[in-house]
C-alpha cells in the first residue's frame, strides 16, 4: 500500500524544511527533484534532505522547459545539475520534453514522471478542489507537489491534509530509491 510522493523545485528555506518535518512526523520518505542552482544555494538543506533518507533527483540546474531551449542547452543544465546531485533519477520541469531530449537522457537517467499532479502551483485550483482530487489516489501512484518561493504557505496548508487523507486510505509514502533499476 505504497505511493511515492515527490516535491519538484527545491530545496527552498522557507518551505523544504518545514516539508522534511512534516514527513519526517508522520515517517514517510519522499523524493525530492532538485533544480541545481537551488542545492547550490542551499546546500544544508539538501544534504539535510540525503541525511532524512529522502531520494534525490535532478530537475536540471535552472529549470529550464524542455520544448523551448536546443538540446545542447537542455543536456549542458542537466550535466551541471548532476554534478551537484548524485542521482539517476530525472524529472523535466514542466514535464515537458522532445523525443529526442528523451533518448538522450535515457542512456544515464530513469526519467520519471507521475501519475497524479496537485496543481499545487495553481492558485486557481484551491486546497479542496486538490483534497477531493486526492481521493483517487491509489498505491502505486507517484505524486508530485513543490517546494518552491510561490507556494509556501499553500504547502503549509495542503500537506498535512493530503498525508492525513492517504493515512485513512491506508496508504503510506516511500522514496523512489530502489524502485527503478538498471
Amino acid at each position: 500500500p505504497t505511493v511515492y510522493l515527490t516535491f519538484d523545485d527545491g530545496p527552498h528555506p522557507d518551505v523544504t524544511p518545514w516539508i522534511l518535518d512534516e514527513l519526517n512526523k508522520h515517517e514517510f520518505k519522499a523524493t525530492l527533484f532538485c533544480v541545481g542552482e537551488n542545492v547550490k544555494r542551499y546546500p544544508e538543506i539538501f544534504e539535510r534532505i540525503i541525511r532524512e533518507g529522502h531520494a534525490v533527483g535532478n530537475h536540471t540546474m535552472k529549470h529550464e522547459n524542455g520544448l523551448k531551449v536546443s538540446i545542447e542547452v537542455y543536456m549542458k543544465s542537466v550535466d551541471e545539475a548532476s554534478k551537484l546531485i548524485d542521482s539517476k533519477l530525472f524529472r523535466p520541469p514542466y514535464g515537458k520534453i522532445t523525443p529526442s531530449l528523451i533518448r538522450q537522457l535515457k542512456k544515464d537517467y530513469h526519467i520519471v514522471l507521475w501519475s497524479w499532479l496537485s496543481y499545487d502551483y495553481d492558485v486557481e485550483v484551491s486546497i479542496n478542489k486538490i483534497l477531493h482530487k486526492a481521493n483517487s489516489i491509489q498505491a502505486g501512484d507517484i505524486l508530485v507537489l513543490h517546494d518552491n518561493d510561490k507556494l509556501v504557505e499553500r504547502q503549509k496548508e495542503l500537506l498535512p491534509q493530503l498525508i492525513e487523507l492517504l493515512k485513512v486510505k491506508k496508504l503510506q509514502s516511500k522514496s523512489l530509491n530502489g524502485v527503478f533499476t538498471t
